[in-house]
């Protein structure tokens, strides 16, 4: 078994989740990336996706918005704009959000102002669904 890391998961309004980890998983913006004890310090930036780590025999999943992450030797601290645990996920409202943005999306030219907003509020919504998803596959 692989010695254990502290991990933190913090948003502004709360600390999301703080302890001892086996790994930890996360959606940088250059790509997906893993952490044991040890790895080596660095700071990244981190993008809409999917953060798990596995604790205690078990997989434990989290929709993560954008934000950063320091990685130090024996600790991964990742400050987060948003973090939901996949078993608190609304899947309907997560759904209606996605189908929301789609028809925005539909109804909007590049160029317009509201068109990123909406293509990250549909990234947003379909990495939930995907998150909530994990529920039943394990």
């Amino acid at each position: 078994m692989a010695e254990e890391i502290t991990l933190e998961v913090v948003t502004p309004e709360k600390m999301v989740y703080s302890g001892k980890v086996d790994e930890v998983t996360l959606p940088g913006t250059e790509g997906e990336f893993g952490v044991l004890r040890g790895h080596e310090p660095f700071l990244t930036s981190v993008d809409i996706g999917e953060l798990y780590f596995l604790a205690g025999g078990k997989k434990i999943y989290y929709a993560v918005n954008t934000g950063y992450a320091e990685v130090t030797g024996s600790k991964v601290t990742v400050l987060i704009e948003t973090a939901e645990r996949a078993d608190a996920i609304d899947k309907d409202r997560a759904i209606k959000a996605k189908e929301k943005a789609t028809a925005s999306l539909a109804q909007l030219a590049k160029e317009n102002e509201d068109y990123e907003k909406m293509r990250l509020a549909l990234a947003r919504a379909i990495n939930r669904i995907s998150v909530a998803e994990k529920l039943m596959q394990n």
